[in-house]
């Protein structure tokens, strides 16, 4: 299997790739065995003062590049990626556990993403103010300078390339910290970026022990931004270290979707949509439809709807052909996954489907509907971040939408109602960055990713990616 892997994990600082010679390393598994399929170098302190030298200086040389240019290296960027595809997929697959067939379509949506930005880069405007003659005011847009990164291991390509895209469209230069479980996939996209052409010291790839490189490279004033994606605990420490220097920041934190079904949807296709959703990379998504709320006439068909489909999804390695679902990313899931469903079960919550890991190798979670759950529960509240469906019954719009604001998390909702007049009222009162609408899709290459609330801040995608590393600068003339 270790051959099969086919991924070179390291750290690339200064244009140069550095493997575990003389530095500590961290093991990466095989979710769906639990082998140990490489070892990735963790970055030493002599490492990450290397890479914050060579980010300033790429920094430098990159935004004097004319933006055609740039765009034109992108461009270049995301052809690589859609040539290495089926290379990139199966090592995401092998490292992470989602079906193969899902890590294709992540590795083009990427290469969809970076070439929106190169666009973009191409698309930066100030602008000139009136004034009275002999006199000129102009706005600026430049970019903010070098940003540290950090992305989670559930996307190992579209949460990479979330980092790197935008912040090299807008001119800016980065260090990248991808998930130390998923690294393969991180290096080959860097890989990308390198051979399409982006100088060495603009783009740097760190691994180590997340909290001792955040410190680091926070703490430095060269790093001018903090770009996260991950839970909220993580993300409102790195605000603190980030506060220290008011550093500009985009942070893409933890979810807890809910999803309103109304008794006048199109119920076959709510739950075919919704099934194909909820358990998608098992329900390891932060945008996942978590919280069902279901309106009470269809509440007993919804409910054995679901579950019937649940049951039939076929659990694998993520390499079988026929595989609907792999495993869970790690052990830590699995074990919070179990914990989750029995507090649940305790309170009175009832198991329509799955429930258990079963006795197989690997990190394995059969997908789990629970109905009529108390708001008691955990996963009422904690973000299950697994194959959970939590179901529970509601009467009216008023009472659907008090329910979806309840939580401080205000990623993502989903709505599924063919009234017109309800679904504005929906789209105007429900507390979510991204709302959905008789629809599950929610992420696009020229449309914002984000969140409110505790969700995060700042935006991920769309011009306003792009935008969210530029500063205004006002120049006025006499």
């Amino acid at each position: 299997m270790r051959d099969e892997y086919a991924a070179r994990p390291g750290l690339y600082v200064g244009g140069r790739w550095l493997d575990g010679e003389g530095r500590d390393t961290h093991e990466v598994l095989n979710p769906a065995t639990g082998e140990v399929l490489a070892h990735v170098p963790s970055a030493t302190t002599g490492d990450l003062d290397s890479a914050l030298e060579a980010t300033q200086r790429g920094f430098l040389e990159w935004r004097a590049m004319p933006a055609a240019t740039r765009a034109g290296i992108l461009r270049k960027a995301a052809a690589l990626i859609r040539e290495r595809q089926e290379h990139i997929a199966r090592i995401a697959t092998l490292e992470q556990g989602k079906p193969l067939a899902e890590a294709r379509i992540e590795a083009n949506f990427a290469a969809s993403l970076i070439e929106f930005h190169a666009g973009e880069a191409e698309r930066i405007y100030g602008r000139v103010l009136p004034r009275p003659a002999g006199m000129r005011s102009l706005v600026l847009q430049q970019p903010v300078g070098p940003v540290a990164a950090f992305c989670a291991w559930n996307f190992p390509i579209t949460n990479v390339v979330r980092k790197i895209s935008p912040a090299l469209a807008a001119g800016c230069s980065i260090i990248l910290k991808p998930s130390e479980e998923a690294p393969g996939s991180a290096a080959e996209v860097v890989r990308c970026f390198q051979d399409a052409g982006v100088p060495g010291d603009a783009l740097q790839c760190v691994f180590g022990v997340p909290d001792q490189v955040s410190r680091h490279l926070l703490a430095s004033p060269i790093t001018r931004k903090l770009s996260f994606t991950g839970s909220t605990v993580v993300g409102k420490h790195l605000l603190k270290l980030a506060s220290d220097t008011v550093m500009r920041s985009t942070m893409e934190l933890g979810g807890h979707a809910p999803v309103l079904v109304f008794e006048d949807c199109d119920l076959e296709r709510t739950l075919d949509q919704l099934t194909a959703h909820k358990f998608r990379n098992a329900g390891q998504v932060c945008i996942s439809p978590t919280r069902f709320h279901v309106q009470t006439s269809i509440y007993d068909r919804f409910a054995k709807g679901l579950a019937e489909r649940a049951a039939r999804i076929r659990v694998d390695d993520g390499l079988g052909a026929a595989t609907q679902m792999g495993p869970l990313a790690n052990v830590r899931r699995q074990e919070a996954m179990a914990a989750l469903v029995e507090d649940a079960q305790r309170l009175g919550a009832k198991t329509l489907a799955g429930g258990q890991s079963g006795d197989r190798q690997g990190f394995f979670f059969a997908p789990t509907i629970l109905s009529d759950v108390p708001l008691e529960a955990r996963a009422m509240t904690e973000e299950p971040f697994g194959p959970l469906a939590l179901l529970r019954p509601f009467e009216t719009t008023e009472e659907a939408i008090e329910e979806a604001n309840r939580l401080a998390a205000g990623l993502a909702a989903y709505c599924f109602t063919e009234n017109g007049r309800r679904q504005n009222i929906l789209a105007d009162a429900i507390e979510a960055g991204m709302i959905a609408i008789n629809s599950v899709q929610l992420g696009w290459p020229d449309s914002p990713f984000a969140g409110m609330k505790e969700s995060g801040q700042g935006s991920e995608d769309g011009p306003e990616g792009v935008a969210a590393h530029l500063v205004s600068k006002s120049v006025h003339a006499a």
